[in-house]
């Protein structure tokens, strides 16, 4: 079975016919993510049982979340560039091929050096999944069907992020925490026979393009900028590596000096690679449009707290509060349910009213659910100090994620879909990657109550500044996402 045009739908007797591709599309690119998602999330609960088998203390626990967001996050944007230039579906395939043989490496880990490698290389495969997923879906969907479509593949990769604590306590309380990674390899397995057979051509633009359009067609065609990426990484790396260390050894060690200046010149080189280079793996003018610029910057507050509070919640309820590594998961379990509840019918009332509302009123109610959290105390008690904040969270998140997606991806032309996912998806990794970095100068060196709530306070401030940006720079008509506009469409400062 063939995916359908990138037109859309067929009509007459082929209508049927169409649907069920598009909803077999659908389908794998809901699962080629949620093996992303749901690794980056399950992560979180198996921790602290890592740590007490591997050592490292704090650190460990940090370079084994951000091991896998640095490479995530720096190749995320070449894997954008090679979605578009070699197709969804090839690149989906080597992709799980990938993060299938790296979550085994995991798995069998026998110290912490090996496992950080592993989650490295596993980034690098993660990054092949997420562009190449929404990619096929903008391909294929238009208008209100795509709006939809987003909504559906919000509600079950971002239901996936935040069920895989679930998953991932009861796998470390009842086996153990290597099977929270090999778990990875059944929805691989099934993603890839449903992959078999499937061809999608690239998308060709529209014979009319608005004017969004007509700013990002300018742009090159999407080639492989190896120095990018490979100024990227080092950038990123060694910035993460001096914000970890920092906290222990203090910003005069010469370990943490040297990695922060050689971090900041690494990606002032970057920045300065990319706007003069012929084929970007980052592509400056796409910020010009004015919905995908504001999008990317209140994508780049509301992403760094998401993970922030993840982190924290996660290690927090066991270290502090006591509960176990399933009791942790389930805490989160009603975002999960809020999320496949509310996603796809927020996504399709975005698609018909717009995502200005939507992406204000969504991070603003986070940022409330994140202060309630502040009611929890040395005396635990999850019904009234925490389930209020995480409910509210949970709603916050419904409204937030699949309008904020729709918007960014809705500003750039579908033959453009690959690298402007990628490119959204980088924001909101690099930005966790930064916040979870932090974690040891905003809590003090030491997650105890007192270190919760300032994260607490800090995750509600980088809310509110997401939900501010979006009131400022998104816009629900086609005008406010030209370039250039007259309200005043600048670019924002990337992170």
């Amino acid at each position: 079975m063939s995916e359908a045009p990138a037109g859309g739908r067929q009509s007459g007797d082929d209508a049927s016919r169409a649907t069920a591709a598009e909803r077999r599309i659908l389908t794998i690119a809901i699962l080629a993510s949620f093996v992303a998602f749901l690794d980056g999330s399950i992560v979180t609960v198996a921790l602290p049982a890592v740590e007490r088998e591997l050592g490292g203390g704090v650190s460990t626990q940090q370079w084994v979340v951000d091991a896998y967001l640095i490479t995530l996050g720096a190749f995320i944007l070449v894997a954008g560039a090679l979605s578009d230039a070699f197709g969804r579906v090839r690149i989906l395939r080597l992709g799980l091929l990938g993060f299938g043989a790296a979550s085994l490496a995991i798995a069998v880990a026998p110290t912490a050096e090996v496992l950080i490698g592993a989650r490295l290389a596993q980034g690098v495969a993660g990054a092949l999944l997420v562009p190449s997923s929404l990619a096929l879906i903008t391909s294929t969907f238009r208008g209100a069907d795509q709006a939809r479509a987003i909504g559906t593949w919000t509600a079950a990769t971002t239901g996936a992020f935040v069920a895989g604590p679930v998953l991932g306590g009861l796998l470390t309380d009842l086996a153990s925490w290597r099977w929270a990674f090999a778990i990875n390899i059944l929805p691989i397995a099934v993603t890839l026979a449903l992959l078999r057979g499937l061809t999608a051509p690239s998308p060709s633009l529209a014979p009319q393009a608005s004017p969004a359009t007509q700013a990002s067609r300018a742009m090159p065609r999407a080639r492989v900028d190896l120095p990018g990426a490979l100024l990227c990484s080092l950038g990123l790396g060694a910035a993460v590596l001096a914000l970890i260390e920092q906290p222990r050894l203090g910003w005069g060690h010469p370990l943490v000096a040297a990695s922060a200046a050689t971090g900041a010149a690494a990606l002032a080189g970057f920045l300065w690679h990319e706007s003069r280079t012929a084929h970007p793996m980052l592509p400056l003018a796409m910020f010009r449009v004015r919905n995908f610029g504001w999008g990317n910057a209140a994508t780049t507050f509301v992403y760094g707290a998401l993970a922030l509070n993840g982190f924290v919640l996660g290690v927090y309820l066991q270290q502090g509060a006591g509960l176990s590594a399933t009791q942790a998961g389930l805490a989160s379990l009603p975002i999960t349910v809020l999320m496949i509840l509310g996603s796809s019918r927020i996504g399709a009332l975005a698609g018909r009213r717009g995502p200005r509302a939507f992406m204000t009123a969504g991070p603003l109610i986070m940022a409330a659910g994140a202060l309630l959290l502040l009611a929890v105390d040395t005396d635990f008690a999850y019904a009234t100090q925490a389930l209020p904040g995480i409910l509210a969270l949970g709603a916050g998140l419904t409204v937030t994620v699949a309008p904020l997606t729709a918007a960014v991806l809705g500003a750039i032309e579908p033959a453009r879909s690959g690298i402007a996912s990628a490119v959204n998806n980088a924001i909101a990794r690099i930005a966790g990657l930064i916040t979870v970095a932090l974690i040891g100068t905003i809590v003090g060196g030491e997650l105890d109550l007192a270190g919760f709530h300032r994260a607490t306070v800090v995750t509600a401030a980088l809310l509110v500044a997401g939900g501010t940006l979006a009131w400022a720079g998104i816009r629900n008509d086609a005008k406010g996402q030209e370039s250039g506009s007259s309200e005043g469409a600048r670019r924002p400062d990337e992170s």
